[in-house]
Parts: structure tokens; sequence; C-alpha cells
């Protein structure tokens, strides 16, 4: 079994290219994102994994190995802070997670790392799987240099109500469910800071607690309060002490401002956002994390293949709200870092929703740096990656084209570079 693992996941590999430790990289625009311009005709010299200058470009004497994208715009490698990469997508089953066994999840997760740094995006932050820890072995592999993927940030479970939205909620009374796909489940604010605890000692990143009731868990009512202020406040404490950072899923209003109140990092969805929960966040400085394109493939895809009708009908009641909301949360200057919730559409196809960003209030610019410097910064990861800059990861993602006027062009990357490592390079010159 083993040996057929080994075999398995070398074949799920695509071999980076050949490369000299040295890179030089001619990039027709590059946007920097730290000071809000795009500059043409840059260098971008690479040694290892880090970029170690940046300049006009000027012709180097050694010419082997230069990068010739001149007719493209590079900008950093692209950053996603909600995605669910390992676990199996979204589907018309509601009880699929209990038909797929540990190592099948796993596997799957696989592909899924693979298809995300192929479509640009260099960081993510994997926000929950229904099999406790996956997302953390996930993590380890790509680090190991084992399999290809993003730099993770990982949760390892979600910490949430029993019959919540974090939880499995439609089998029947006596069908059992296993027990790490019940590890987050908590009922008051005690079992919040132990399994906090307990999720940080076995490898978690940050927290994920689970606010409000989710458009699609089935039972669970978007508006509804789960956790309370004082079991979330509980969870960021906890968290603290170990230099955490806690996020809080929450579509309801009352649900965000007990979470912004307990004092989280960022809130996920806020597709009931108000505009007392709008001027508290960009009071506090909590982030948010709107996943604006999804309400139009699952009104879509969703009822093409058949998704139960609750779901259906409780993303018609949130999406353009939660758009809204996204729109005055633009204008009241509230931090926004890029998240799509990848999972419920297939993985790879991150890209989609900037240009909804943009039709919902952004600049190209604030857009751009929404999935890169912005998103960065929500980690806590600014030094290493988010902008190219001498001293940080060579993360680079190029696109043909003039990105500024048509921002919808990440859907498309012809090139893709993480840690100095070229996974990608369509029509390589």
């Amino acid at each position: 079994m083993r040996r057929f693992l080994s075999l398995f996941l070398g074949l799920m590999l695509v071999a980076p290219a050949a490369m000299a430790d040295r890179l030089i990289i001619r990039a027709g625009q590059m946007v920097d994102v730290e000071k809000g311009r795009v500059l043409k005709d840059q260098m971008i010299v690479v040694d290892g994994d880090r970029i170690v200058s940046v300049s006009d470009w000027k012709d180097p004497a050694e010419r082997s190995n230069v990068l010739d994208w001149s007719s493209r715009t590079v900008i950093p490698g692209l950053m996603d802070m909600h995605t669910h990469i390992a676990d199996g997508g979204q589907s018309n089953n509601p009880l699929a997670p209990l038909e797929v066994s540990a190592a099948e999840a796993v596997l799957v997760g696989v592909k899924n790392a693979r298809e995300t740094l192929m479509a640009g995006f260099t960081t993510v932050r994997d926000v929950g799987t229904w099999r406790a820890f996956n997302d953390v072995a996930l993590r380890d592999a790509i680090d190991r240099g084992d399999i290809i993927g993003p730099r993770m940030a990982v949760v390892g479970a979600y910490v949430t109500v029993p019959g919540g939205s974090g939880a499995i909620t439609d089998q029947a009374l006596d069908v059992g469910v296993p027990a790490d796909m019940k590890f987050g489940e908590v009922k008051n604010a005690d079992e919040v800071r132990l399994k906090v605890r307990s999720l940080i000692q076995r490898g978690a990143t940050f927290i994920k607690t689970l606010a409000t009731g989710a458009v699609l868990t089935n039972g669970t009512a978007v508006g509804a309060v789960e956790l309370s202020e004082e079991e979330l406040r509980a969870a960021v404490v906890e968290a603290a002490h170990y230099d955490v950072y806690v996020t809080a899923h929450a579509h309801g209003a009352e649900g965000i401002k007990n979470a912004v109140r307990a004092g989280v990092r960022s809130i996920e969805h806020g597709s009931l956002i108000d505009d007392e929960a709008i001027a508290m966040m960009a009071k506090r400085g909590t982030w948010l994390v709107a996943d604006i394109y999804n309400g139009d493939y699952i009104a879509t895809v969703g009822r093409e293949e058949g998704w139960p009708e609750e779901q259906l009908r409780k993303n018609d009641d949130t999406t353009d709200a939660q758009r809204q909301g996204f729109r005055k949360a633009v204008k009241a200057g509230v931090k926004i870092a890029y998240g799509t919730d990848s999972g419920v559409y297939p993985h790879g196809l991150n890209g989609r929703q900037m240009a909804y960003m943009v039709k919902y209030g952004m600049t190209p610019m604030q857009a751009i740096r929404s999935a890169t410097l912005s998103s960065a910064e929500l980690l806590g990861w600014e030094k290493e990656v988010g902008s190219i800059a001498p001293g940080k990861y060579a993360d680079l993602v190029a696109v043909e084209g003039d990105l500024m006027s048509d921002v919808s062009k990440v859907e498309h990357v012809s090139a893709v570079m993480k840690g100095g490592v070229i996974y990608k390079d369509e029509g390589a010159r």
C-alpha cells in the first residue's frame, strides 16, 4: 500500500521546471502593491527561493538564466484566505462526507492543492475540513516537498456547536458520525478553551469558530447565533496564550457583532452585515473575508445539479445582501482580504472573484492588493510574502497583457512561481 501511495502521489506532481539558483525575470509590467503603482519594464532577480532585487530593466551580461515575461503583467503570488482544500467539494448530497474514507479525503486534498497552485494561488488559509487535521497533514506534506501546493495556514477542525453550521446534520438519529468529524464540537466556554488548546497543540495555525448558521448546512439559519459572545471570547483569549488568532464564520449581523466584540481577527462571509457591524469592524480593524462570487455559482450550478432546496433558498436570500454589505464595507474603509470559499466551486477557479470585487466597489489595485499584501497582513506573514520586494519569497504570477485594464485576466494565469520554483510557464521563451 505504501509503495502504491508513493507512486500515486508522484503522478499527482507537476515537475517544476529545471532552473538555475539565480534567475532574472523581465517583467513587461509589474504591480507594486506596497505603493499602489504599476511599473514598466522591470528586472526581478531571484536567488534560490528569495527575491534579491527589483529595478528598471537593463541587459544582463549573462542571458541564459533570463525569463522573458516582457509581454506580461507580473504580480505577487495570489492568496486566498477562505478555502477548503483538504476536503471534497460541495454537491447535491449533504451526506457525501460520510461516504468518503479518511484516506480518500487525503488524496482529494492532494489534487485540490495542485489545482490551486497552478491557478496562481501560492498561499491560502484552509478554514475547515470534515476530517480533523487532514489540513495539517496536507500542509506538512507540501512543506516537506512530498507534494506540490500553496503555502497553507490551517485550523485543524471547526469549532462549532453540536448540530451547528460546522457539523454533519442530515444523517438519521441512529447513524453514527466518525469521531474525527465531531472533534471541534463544543457545548460551553470551558469546552471551547479545551478545544482551542488541543487544536493548536496538534498543529493549527489559527482557530476557526462558527458563530452563526450557514447557507450550506441544512437545518441551520444563517442569521441565528450559534456560539455566544462569551464562547467566542473564550476562544480568542485561549488562542492568544499561544500567539494564535481566531476567525469567525458569521452571516447574521448579531453574530458578526458578537464576534467583533469578542476580538476575532476576521469575519468570514458577513452576508447580513448591517451598518453598526461595519462601523465596529472599521473602528476595531477587524478584517472582512467575503466570498461574493459564490452566490452565482450556487444559484446556477446548484440548481442544475439539484442541490437541496433549503440551500438554494438561503443562497438566494443572502447573495445580494452580501454584495451590498461588501460595497458599504469598502466605502467605510473596513480592511478586506481575498477569500472565495473554494470547495463550494471547483478548486482552481479562485480567480473568478477578482472581477466581482471590482464590480462591487474596489478599484483594480485594491482588488489585487486584497489578494496579495492585504491577505499577507491578515495572516501576519507580510514580511515573507504578499509583495514583490527584496528579501521576500519569490512567489510570482504572470498574466498576458494589461491586468489593470481587466482584472479577470487572473482567471487564466500564464506563469506561476513559488519560492523560486517555476510550476507553470505557458509559452516559455
